[in-house]
Parts: C-alpha cells; structure tokens; sequence
C-alpha cells in the first residue's frame, strides 16, 4: 500500500475508536493534521511518521495519561493493518512526547512536528473556542479559565520547535492577549 491508502485506513479507524471530548473531538485531530501538513510543506519530517502520529494522537483520549495510552493504541492498530515496521517506534514515540501535561517532551524532528501541531490548536481564535469549550463542559467559569490561559496557553509560543510552528505560534499568541485585555476590560 501507498501513503494515501494507509491514511485512509487509519482515519476509518481513529473514527471508530475514537471518543468525543470538548474540543478533542475529530474536528481537533482534523486540524492537528491539516497543520502537520502545514509544517511538513515548509520543513524537513517523515510524513509516514507524522501523519499517522497526528491522526491516532488523541485516540485514548479519556484515559489517564491519555498520550501513553494512545501510543499503545497506535501501536497495536498501525501492526494490525501491516503498516511498515521500522515507522510504528516513531510514531509511537511522537504520540507518547506530544502531551503538554505529560513528563515527556519531544526529541526527534517528527515528535517536534506534532508537538507544534497538536499545541497550535491549542492557541488563537480555536484555542480560545475550545478552553471556553472545555470549560462549560468541565463547570469552569470566566475566572478559572484565564488562570488556564495564563497557566498553559499563554506559554505555548515559547515552547514550540520548529520554524513553521514559532511563526504561526507568535501570531496566534497576539491575538490572544487582544482578546484577555479586552475580557479583562469588561469584567
């Protein structure tokens, strides 16, 4: 099998298994990929490696320690449907670093891309929709969810790897301080 049919094959079985979250739904994973995308066009990276990390990162979504358990997922998944042996280490890998919350940051250029993918939904216009998303499903009011922008989102922009990621991070992080000073003004 090629690449293409590989992924189609995965994305029927993420959806499958695939459970719905306030924004770690398949809307999220569909913009994790379409920014892989972004960043493989600009920048060097194994798209049998990133593409695949980026459609099954969430999977386990849910459960404690929710990347470790996606890599498993991945894993068990990515040899049923024979994908190449020698990618399914690094996918797992790229899964298991890509959790802002888990102790594990990313090392190699692949885990990199879905780190800066996966946290780039995470800030601007979508990261703000979906905190205030999570935070209405999860009982969070106004207050509490500043404190996340100022705990988590806020600090995403210094924390990505790649150049793509910076230069589109830098961006989304404006537009975010834009809208906290205008929500500040008005409480």
């Amino acid at each position: 099998m090629n690449l293409e049919e590989y992924l189609e094959e995965i994305w029927r079985l993420c959806y499958k298994f695939m459970e719905q979250f306030p924004g770690h739904d398949m809307d999220h994973v569909r913009r994790v990929y379409e920014n892989c995308l972004l960043i493989l066009e600009r920048e060097t990276g194994d798209p049998w490696v990133v593409l695949p990390a980026a459609i099954l990162h969430d999977i386990a979504r849910g459960k404690e320690n929710h990347a470790i358990e996606s890599g498993k997922m991945a894993e068990k998944l990515l040899k049923e449907i024979k994908y190449p042996e020698d990618k399914i280490p690094r996918i797992v890998r790229a899964i298991e670093s890509h959790s802002f919350s888990g102790n594990r940051r990313p090392l190699d250029r692949e885990s990199k891309i879905l780190w800066d993918a996966d946290n780039l939904d995470a800030i601007g216009a979508v990261g703000i929709a979906r905190a205030f998303l999570y935070s209405g499903a999860n009982g969070r009011g106004i207050r509490e969810t500043i404190e996340h922008f100022k705990e988590k989102l806020l600090r995403l922009k210094d924390m990505m790897y790649t150049e793509t990621g910076k230069e589109i991070a830098k961006r989304r992080h404006e537009f975010m301080l834009n809208f906290l000073r205008e929500l500040e003004s008005e409480l």
